[in-house]
């Protein structure tokens, strides 16, 4: 069986309690409170070692100073679950896109918009894989798996929103 690793980083919503495999790639980002967030496991082995680019790069997207992330991430995921995620980094800094405009960059029809935000809704790599971003067509802040009052302040800091 393989060693998950963990740790916690603190930040302005809160802490975040990151994961990785180990290789060093981060399996997941989770927030308290989160819709199927994780909670460290007993077998799992606390360790910042492996998480100290990942805390540099959140530090400096928290101070406005970073706009991309730029490390290995490792989230497993049916195939249709892995290609809506690998489309949300595709979603800049300071942008939205909708479910529909998330259906149609990879492909998927319109009808499928409904999967693509349970797909959305799944994913272990807040902050990190951009799901903030995603708005209804309407521009209405759908759900974020994080609570709305996190993407909220995640749109906000981007100037999405204004304070």
């Amino acid at each position: 069986m393989e060693t998950t690793y963990w740790t916690s980083v603190d930040s302005p919503v809160g802490p975040l309690l990151l994961t990785a495999a180990p290789d060093g790639a981060l399996t997941s980002l989770s927030v308290p409170g989160q819709k199927g967030g994780r909670t460290p496991a007993d077998d799992w082995r606390r360790d910042p070692g492996p998480f100290r680019e990942a805390e540099r790069q959140l530090t400096a997207y928290f101070a406005g100073d970073l706009k991309e992330f730029r490390l290995a991430l490792h989230a497993t995921g049916t195939p249709f679950r892995e290609k809506v995620w690998a489309a949300l980094d595709d979603v800049p800094y300071g942008a939205t896109v909708s479910y529909g405009e998330i259906a149609a960059r990879i492909g998927a029809p319109r009808a499928a918009v409904r999967a693509v935000g349970g797909a959305i809704g799944a994913n272990p790599l807040l902050i990190l894989r951009p799901c903030h971003r995603v708005i209804g067509a309407d521009g209405s802040l759908t759900g974020y798996a994080g609570g709305l009052e996190r993407k909220v302040q995640l749109l906000t800091r981007e100037g999405v929103l204004r304070a």
